[in-house]
């Protein structure tokens, strides 16, 4: 995904990983490990987003890349 403003207009454009892009964001979800949302709110780190740190697919429940979604 990328943004780009034009004239104070933001256009979002949704790209496709490549597999280099796959390969480097499944490293930097393991480059930090949280056991659990459990723990990554007690890291003051929640919601973890898609690519960043400790973000895994298992913490993501309905799959909108977005982890440790507060619970109303």
């Amino acid at each position: 995904m990328q943004v780009a403003a034009v004239g104070g207009i933001a256009f979002l454009y949704i790209t496709r990983e490549t597999p280099e892009d796959v390969a480097a964001r499944k490293a930097v979800e393991r480059s930090v490990y949280y056991s659990g949302c459990n723990s990554v709110r007690a890291a003051g780190r929640a919601p973890l987003l898609r690519g960043e740190p400790g973000y895994r697919s298992e913490m993501d429940g309905d799959g909108d890349g977005i982890a440790c979604e507060p619970v109303y």
